[in-house]
């Protein structure tokens, strides 16, 4: 290997162009299977780089750049070719040297840029089409970067260049050649893109920023590109036109974003967000009025439409299928829009080629679902629910099928309110006849299943029907979501029970899941059961049917029967369960709310009598001594029948003969333990003297609150038992689904375009710690800023040389500790800072992943060069130095001299960073806490006090209190960490176990 290295690198050293070219590509070969090319790439940056060369060697030198890593000083080597090169008179070297400024790395791009901007500016005036595209391409992919966004902040000549060269790519779309339109029209729309999805502090890059005046950059950029293409939107259809088909998929976006976002008005917004002075404002597009907003959305769709019926490129039918659902919510949109462009996406289904794409097919589908009227959405119901059932993805799935549970109780609601309000009513859009499919009825029907989509299908129902009972969110004056929110409050024409209509359709639709055989998994049961019991408790089923008199509705009294009537389905239910640990839970649902009076006293004697087969249920999980503790938990079940057997015996005479009867045998039997037979004696008193004095059964009986108090979280023994892991797994991604579908939580450009711009928005900036002393030649400050969510960490430096002498060159080092890593899998971070004059701040920053939750930091060096000149070279002291690092240095020859090294006091990230809150309701809390996998030997207890709206659940957004009083206790001397946090409505409780132990925690509060 080393004869072949040494061929390779005498090659290069050779003025032979067809030579030179050779040897580069066995370099690449070399290095696709996976050899150390880092020789062989020094040797390629001197002399093919830095020296004079075809443009073909030029590309294959860059491409082997690109497949290794350099140290900074050939990073630096690179630089000074590219500048050389930009000068060739030869444009595919010019072209080949533009082409690299994407891969450079953050730390020289920005001083790149600004030095040769009159040189990238006039890429753009070449006859060479293959110059053109090359630096149309680049710059597109590199002018949104965040260190770029940096640095036109503080150079305001870069920004007007920047800004002039976002003008010229929008010019581009229109330019004669395909190639170079096609990546103008990939350029502009991934700007558009990445602005629309992407979080606003860290837009198309890999740091955090802080800065508002990135945002406001980014948002000229954008709003003078929407100006460009509304503009010049006919020609720019026109040109997409006679591009070559496979290539026109790339202008859809663009187009569709710029006309959407002027008909929209958002466009405005973003014009605020970029701070734009008046004259740019006078300036920017001024639409005359709505027609013509609507009539550009009109000639969009006409240009589109056509490619969904006649074109055979599946993704273009899906590209253009998925930006005309994004046209059809706009204001003054039609149905046939979305309705032409389902259509469409759902032909690409059964496709060959498209079926890797199944998961975004039903995702774009169910998500404008409520753009199609209501005819069309019932006749696509069943054939969608089948489509989600045949799902891979469990995220696609359980997304999917939030969005189906959503439709359908819209669906419902709609109906209902056109047909009382006199319209002619639509057949087939109840709950009970959308699930009428006969594979879903079989699948609800059997006892057991291989497949676990009937649990998440009854448990996303369940849980859609609880969020439809939670005040609704805020209407928007615009967006996807102002359909369905307009829909569902129509529905429920604002009234606080409209929503248990639908809702008493779902529990008798999934009536069969109390039968199932779950393999030990009861999450979907519980779910059941606890909107059963939610029902029962508003419609007072313990008090029997109202009557017109009473003041009872038609509706109410309606309602009222058919729970009555599935309560006596649920008893004759009691005899087919399955599940040993549901027993006692539905026995207790329906003894609790049963209407004991209702009951005819002529069948007392019949074995079919609904509370003799109670009586009988009971008498079974009282005498059941053969249940496994890991099927059912007999300790639970024996105190809820007991609690059932009080409180029915206190509230009917024949049922407190019986059950006094079934007390005295059990109390009397090996079956009780000590505690029960006293809990039995008491009960047995309670009901005899109810029965003396009826007046007084308050004694044995309690009021229905509507609470479920079972929960599927089982005890810490039996935490780590399959059917728990997957009924935790099952909880996780329904409540994941739902939120994001019911609750999001708003993005900063949802924010600012729903509320406008507000001082509230601002960031309030982090404070910088100082890592070196006062007396030191180079003065160092740091801040982090941590996104949870993504996993990533920007540790921001600034630099100051406090000598009176000029530094040529300072190295920043960074090390990690902990669980912290570096994207690119390098062991350690060199930042080359060049001539830092006396007391002129210098910025750098190190951005980092995190892999776990774990005590973690940043360790700084500052190596500064004093005796440069002599001899000598530093390799660093980090044992993991990087073997291709190491080469490269032993086969330069430095010059720089010994360093001066100051080691920084190190950067310990805060825990209270990297923890994400789990919230759940105080009554899941108390349920959750003892299940978790975990010996706590300390507990603490944080508490806030809190009144009114501010401490209800009601309070969706916003600072989180815990988080703030958790950064105090990160000063105290812990001697162990916080493993996981429960958020409750009225306070946090902390866990704090030894990591030694290495436990995870349950509740997913800390994964990253």
């Amino acid at each position: 290997m080393d004869i072949l290295f040494a061929q390779i690198q005498a090659d290069l050293r050779s003025n032979d162009a067809l030579r030179q070219s050779s040897a580069l590509l066995q370099a690449l070969q070399q290095s696709a299977a996976g050899r150390d090319i880092s020789v062989i790439a020094k040797s390629a940056v001197e002399e093919i780089v830095a020296s004079p060369a075809s443009a073909v060697c030029k590309k294959l030198a860059f491409d082997l750049i690109r497949s290794t890593r350099l140290t900074p000083d050939l990073w630096d080597t690179v630089c000074s070719g590219v500048k050389t090169d930009l000068h060739f008179p030869d444009p595919d070297v010019t072209a080949a040297a533009v082409s690299i400024l994407a891969a450079l790395p953050s730390f020289s791009l920005p001083k790149l840029i600004s030095d040769c901007s009159s040189e990238i500016a006039s890429c753009f005036d070449s006859p060479s089409d293959n110059l053109r595209f090359s630096i149309t391409e680049t710059l597109g992919c590199i002018l949104a970067r965040d260190d770029l966004v940096t640095l036109c902040e503080n150079n305001v000549g870069l920004l007007d260049k920047v800004s002039n060269w976002w003008a010229r790519i929008g010019q581009n779309m229109l330019d004669k050649s395909d190639a170079v339109s096609k990546v103008a029209f990939e350029s502009v729309g991934r700007l558009f893109q990445e602005f629309d999805s992407k979080r606003m502090s860290r837009l198309a890059g890999d740091k955090l920023v802080d800065s508002e005046n990135s945002l406001a950059i980014r948002s000229k950029w954008v709003s003078s590109m929407v100006d460009i293409v509304w503009k010049k939107r006919s020609a720019l259809m026109a040109r997409s036109l006679v591009l070559p088909v496979e290539t026109f998929r790339a202008t859809v976006f663009p187009l569709v974003f710029a006309v959407k976002a002027v008909a929209s008005g958002s466009v405005e917004v973003i014009r605020q967000l970029s701070k734009a002075s008046f004259i740019a404002a006078a300036n920017a597009t001024a639409v005359d009025s709505n027609a013509e907003k609507l009539v550009g959305v009109s000639d969009l769709v006409t240009h589109l439409a056509p490619f969904l019926a006649s074109s055979l490129d599946p993704a273009l039918i899906f590209e253009v299928g998925i930006n005309m659902l994004y046209l059809a919510d706009v204001a003054g949109g039609k149905p046939e829009w979305a309705s032409q462009s389902i259509i469409a996406i759902l032909t690409l289904w059964d496709r060959q080629e498209f079926s890797s794409a199944r998961e975004s097919i039903v995702r774009a589908v169910v998500t404008n679902l409520h753009l199609l009227d209501l005819r069309m959405q019932v006749s696509l119901f069943r054939r969608l629910l089948l489509m989600v059932r045949n799902l891979r993805a469990e995220s696609d799935r359980m997304h999917a099928l939030a969005c189906i549970c959503r439709t359908a109780l819209c669906v419902h609601l709609f109906a209902r309110e056109s047909a009382r309000r006199g319209q002619k009513p639509l057949t087939g859009t109840d709950i009970i006849s959308l699930f009428e499919d006969a594979r879903i009825k079989d699948d609800l029907n059997s006892v057991t299943s291989k497949s676990l989509f009937r649990e998440e299908l009854v448990a996303m129902l369940v849980e859609s029907c609880f969020q439809l009972s939670l005040p609704l969110p805020e209407q928007k004056n615009s967006g996807m979501e102002s359909r369905v929110i307009g829909a569902l409050a129509y529905g429920t024409g604002y009234g606080a029970l409209n929503w248990t209509e639908p809702a008493l359709e779902v529990v008798e639709v999934c009536r069969p899941c109390v039968k199932w055989d779950c393999d030990g998994r009861t999450y979907a049961i519980d779910c059941y059961l606890k909107l059963l019991v939610r029902l029962c408790h508003i419609y007072d089923t313990r008090g029997g049917v109202k009557r017109l008199k009473d003041g009872a509705s038609q509706d109410q009294i309606l309602n009222e029967t058919r729970l009555q009537n599935l309560q006596r389905e649920l008893v004759k239910d009691l005899q087919e369960v399955n599940t040993p640990r549901i027993l006692g839970r539905l026995i207790w649902t329906i003894a609790e709310h049963i209407d004991l009076e209702g009951l005819d006293p002529l069948l007392a004697d019949d074995p079919d009598d609904p509370l003799n087969i109670i009586i009988a249920n009971i008498h079974k999980v009282l005498f059941n001594l053969d249940a496994a503790a890991t099927t059912s938990n007999r300790l639970q079940d024996v105190q809820a029948v007991l609690l059932c057997a009080q409180r029915m015996g206190s509230r009917h005479a024949r049922a407190g003969q019986l059950i006094t009867k079934e007390l005295e045998e059990y109390r009397n039997h090996a079956a009780a333990d000590t505690v029960s037979k006293h809990q039995t004696r008491l009960i047995l008193q309670r009901i005899k003297y109810v029965s003396n004095l009826p007046e007084r059964k308050w004694a044995g009986v309690s009021e229905t609150r509507g609470d479920y108090p079972f929960s599927h979280h089982k005890l810490t023994v039996q935490f780590y038992e399959p059917s728990a892991a997957q009924d935790r797994k099952l909880e996780g991604l329904i409540h994941k689904a739902i939120l994001e579908l019911w609750r999001p939580k708003p993005t900063e450009l949802t924010l600012f375009l729903t509320k406008g711009v507000d001082s509230t928005s601002i960031k309030v900036p982090p404070t910088a710690y100082p890592l070196t002393g006062s007396s030191d030649p180079c003065y160092i400050e740091a801040y982090h800023l941590a996104d949870t969510n993504d996993g990533r960490v920007t540790l921001h430096l600034k630099i100051i040389n406090l000598t009176e002498l000029e530094l040529n060159r300072v190295d920043i080092r960074v090390g990690l500790s902990g669980a912290l890593y570096f994207m690119d899998g390098s062991p350690q971070a060199v930042r080359q800072l060049r001539n830092l004059v006396s007391q002129d701040p210098v910025q750098c920053s190190v951005t980092v992943g995190v892999s776990q939750f774990e005590r973690c930091g940043f360790w700084v060096q500052v190596l500064y060069y004093p005796f440069r000149g002599a001899r000598g070279d530093y390799d660093g002291d980090y044992i993991e130095e990087d073997p291709q690092i190491m080469k490269q240095k032993r086969g330069s020859k430095s010059e720089l001299g010994e360093p001066v090294i100051l080691r920084c006091q190190p950067y310990k990230i805060p825990l209270t960073e990297l923890l994400l809150p789990h919230k759940i309701s105080p009554v899941e809390f108390f349920r959750l806490w003892p299940s978790l996998p975990a010996v706590a030997e300390y507990t603490g207890t944080y508490m806030y006090e809190g009144s009114g709206f501010m401490a209800t659940a009601a309070q969706q957004y916003g600072a989180s209190p815990f988080l703030s009083g958790l950064k105090s206790l990160s000063s105290k001397p812990f001697h162990r960490v916080c493993s996981h946090i429960i958020r409750t409505v009225a306070g946090f409780q902390v866990n704090l176990s030894d990591p030694v132990c290495s436990c995870r925690p349950a509740c997913s509060s800390s994964h990253l």
